[in-house]
């Protein structure tokens, strides 16, 4: 019997262990993982210098309130502002915490305007957290069952449909920020159209809104560039960051331009733990080896090797709809719900998870080799062989 809620349908492995890409159970059986505790331990697990740079602040200070200078948080705001050319970061303890404060910016950004009942533009399929807030967000009704009345002030569109978004602010002169992920991961690790991110900054300036965006999973290399915004060579107003950034140290951040940071003063947003010298130390080192390593263009190297050879596997599938991604985060779309392949992969030695009921979602650590790149394409490609072994006439062509 656990003490625990029971919040979590989890599968019946305990691991203990974790070196680079590979986990460890409590018997000694190695797993290749694929998941990267859902996009956090992008440097692998176990990173050396991670590990020597908590246990040296450990030694030194772990926590100290937000009432005085903590010089490895405003170095950590430093490294944040120069790899994502924001001007302004809050540190918080996690993603949600980073979309809360992105929430409260475009509240009091409405409130500057004088607008009494703001909203927000989301999109359909989103995930942005669990907090009343952030779920009230997403575009997921699972999550939101047995949670309402939920927080007002949100309107949906479909995800990368530019023209319901030119409709909704067309008739609801209210809308003050849209708040949208690059790849929608939780939906099925799905990339935004071409040229969906630029038309939407376009929109929201026209219309005097803020555009935020979602980069919790996407951000910190994950895509190729350090934020998937790059790859549109566009500039946010907001952008929340999370996962990866302390590579399994619970740590978010929510950054902006200087215009709408300074909307928060003194005593109107906070956080006890958020920020600590502890927390911030290991985010630093992150930065510091993901430069270092040059991940941003490993990530997209290795990222292609993967879909190319999930591609070459799986070109003569009928049930494959799509093999989609950028970088390290792919999705294998299958034409039917496959939520045992998790199961399954685990059976083989492959940490891997099932999204939006039928989507295979990948997301290694960054640091994988072209072996660990060919183990993660072929058994997922075995998995699906087994899976629809009688059916494999329709050629999948690529999207």
């Amino acid at each position: 019997m656990t003490h625990l809620f029971n919040t979590y349908a989890r599968m019946p492995v305990a691991l203990v262990r974790g070196d680079g890409a590979w986990l460890f159970d409590d018997s000694g059986r190695r797993y290749l993982d694929a998941l990267s505790g859902i996009a956090v331990c992008s440097l692998g697990h176990a990173h050396p210098r991670i590990a020597e740079a908590i246990s040296d602040q450990a030694r030194t200070l772990v926590h100290t309130a937000n009432i005085v200078h903590i010089p490895q948080q405003e170095a950590l705001a430093d490294a944040l502002a120069d790899i994502s050319g924001m001007d302004q970061a809050f540190i918080a303890n996690s993603g949600v915490e980073a979309i809360e404060c992105a929430l409260k910016l475009a509240r009091r950004y409405a409130t500057s305007k004088g607008i009494e009942r703001p909203a927000v533009l989301v999109a359909r399929d989103s995930f942005h957290g669990r907090t009343l807030a952030a779920l009230s967000a997403s575009g997921n009704r699972a999550i939101q069952d047995g949670f309402g009345p939920l927080v007002e002030g949100f309107v949906r569109v479909p995800f990368g449909d530019i023209e319901a978004v030119k409709y909704a602010f067309e008739t609801n002169p209210n809308i003050v920020a849209a708040l949208i992920e690059p790849i929608q991961g939780e939906g099925g690790v799905r990339p935004a159209p071409v040229g969906f991110l630029r038309q939407l900054q376009d929109l929201c300036h026209a219309n005097d809104a803020l555009l935020m965006l979602d980069e919790i999973q996407t951000g910190m290399a994950r895509t190729g560039r350090w934020f998937a915004f790059q790859h549109d060579d566009l500039l946010p107003d907001v952008v929340t960051v999370a996962k990866a950034l302390g590579n399994g140290v619970p740590i978010g951040a929510c950054l902006a331009r200087d215009a709408v940071a300074d909307l928060l003063g003194p005593g109107s947003h906070g956080t006890t733990f958020g920020g600590n010298p502890l927390a911030c130390r290991a985010g630093l080192e992150v930065i510091k080896i993901m430069r270092e390593m040059d991940l941003p263009r490993l990530a997209a190297e290795q990222g292609k090797k993967l879909m190319d050879r999930l591609r070459e596997n799986l070109k003569a599938h009928a049930h494959v709809v799509d093999i989609r991604g950028r970088g390290l985060m792919v999705g294998v779309e299958l034409d039917q719900p496959v939520p045992e392949l998790k199961d399954r992969a685990m059976e083989r030695g492959l940490v891997m998870n099932v999204t939006h009921g039928n989507t295979i979602r990948l997301l290694p650590p960054l640091i994988i080799d072209d072996a660990q790149v060919e183990q993660i394409a072929d058994t997922v490609s075995e998995l699906i062989h087994e899976r629809f072994s009688a059916e494999l006439s329709k050629p999948f062509e690529p999207a």
